[in-house]
């Protein structure tokens, strides 16, 4: 369970600017970007470049905190629904696809603290 909070965390981080929708972030929007991830996120290798272009787009989705708080908050919310995410490789996700993070990708992280 800890490892699929980190995992959906670590996307949630990865909100950093940008725009998916007029209305800002949905948690639709969000698990639908980074559902390519899933196997990478299991099974570690190297992501696809679905799974890449997911996390570029949701990189780039929240324009405004109040967007990045939400999508972090919709992913914890979908972790309890995922199991076998192994948490290096949640941690390594970003990297990977060469998407710049600016915070610490941690289970501690307080998705109210995200700006």
């Amino acid at each position: 369970m800890a490892g699929v909070k980190l995992a959906i965390l670590v996307v949630a981080i990865m909100v950093v600017g940008g725009g998916m929708s007029a209305e800002g972030v949905t948690c639709g929007q969000v698990n639908s970007a980074l559902a390519p991830c899933l196997n990478y996120l299991k099974s570690g290798g190297v992501p696809t470049t679905s799974c890449c272009s997911g996390v570029a787009t949701i990189a780039g989705a929240a324009k405004t905190t109040a967007d990045r708080q939400q999508a972090c908050s919709c992913l914890k919310s979908a972790a309890n629904g995922v199991g076998g995410i192994i948490p290096a490789n949640a941690e390594s996700l970003p990297s990977k696809c060469k998407v710049n993070i600016p915070y610490k990708i941690s289970l501690t992280t307080n998705c109210n603290s995200i700006k």
